[in-house]
């Protein structure tokens, strides 16, 4: 078929590639051996390859049995719960290659920051990447101050970020048909996110200041498929 994708293999991720040419899982001591710069270049390889329509060479079922005792990614993406921002899908990633939390608004609950510790902490991850996106209706929700159930008590904690960015926008352009508001709060979402990550968790804390682990952010267009790095020096 004309739109299938063709098949590469990612040139930094060399060491899940074995004499077959696929690209495995990543065992405990690829994890250990890959070095940090290389783990998030992976990631960014892939969006290059998904906006290609592109893929690397796998084989999902001999991934499925390597991942059956355990897995072992380095990255662990904290993402919105977008149907069309699949972290897996735009960063052309297989079973075993990251861990992925989801949830609307990239929100930190209690059991959101629990995982984030055992997937550094246990499992050895080395970043933790909070990736925010274009046009989200969480973040839209909250511009339009929406209430209804348990989702207005969510939006209630994104709000503070739409909060600090209507200042420099006309008060009655403060609505989420207005996309330079919508997606200049889901920065900020992300930048307050980031910082409560260690605020928030002792094992986090601990591991950031040890140098274990980097919080790093990235945001998702989704009228092009590009995510791009966002840096942390704020």
């Amino acid at each position: 078929m004309e739109n299938e994708p063709s098949t590469i293999v990612p040139c930094v991720d060399t060491l899940a590639i074995n004499g077959d040419g696929e690209v495995h899982a990543h065992t405990e001591e690829i994890t250990e051996a890959l070095p940090p710069a290389d783990a998030l270049e992976i990631q960014f390889e892939g969006n290059e390859r998904f906006n290609a329509n592109l893929k690397a060479n796998r084989n999902r079922l001999q991934q499925e049995n390597e991942t059956r005792d355990g897995s072992f990614p380095s990255p662990t993406f904290h993402s919105c719960i977008g149907s069309g921002t699949s972290t897996e899908q735009f960063f052309e990633q297989g079973l075993g290659e990251l861990f992925s939390g989801r949830i609307a608004g990239i929100y930190l609950s209690e059991d959101i920051r629990g995982s984030l510790g055992f997937a550094s902490r246990i499992a050895g991850a080395k970043h933790i990447v909070l990736l925010g996106h274009s046009r989200c209706d969480a973040i839209k929700g909250a511009c339009d101050n929406v209430e209804l159930g348990h989702l207005a008590g969510m939006l209630r904690k994104i709000a503070p970020a739409v909060d600090s960015v209507v200042g420099s926008i006309d008060a009655a352009l403060c609505t989420s048909d207005n996309e330079k508001l919508d997606d200049a709060a889901a920065t900020e979402n992300e930048w307050r996110r980031a910082k409560a990550i260690p605020e928030r968790s002792g094992v986090l804390q601990e591991m950031k200041a040890a140098g274990e682990i980097e919080v790093v952010g990235g945001f998702y267009e989704v009228t092009n498929g590009l995510g791009e790095g966002l840096p942390w020096s704020r």
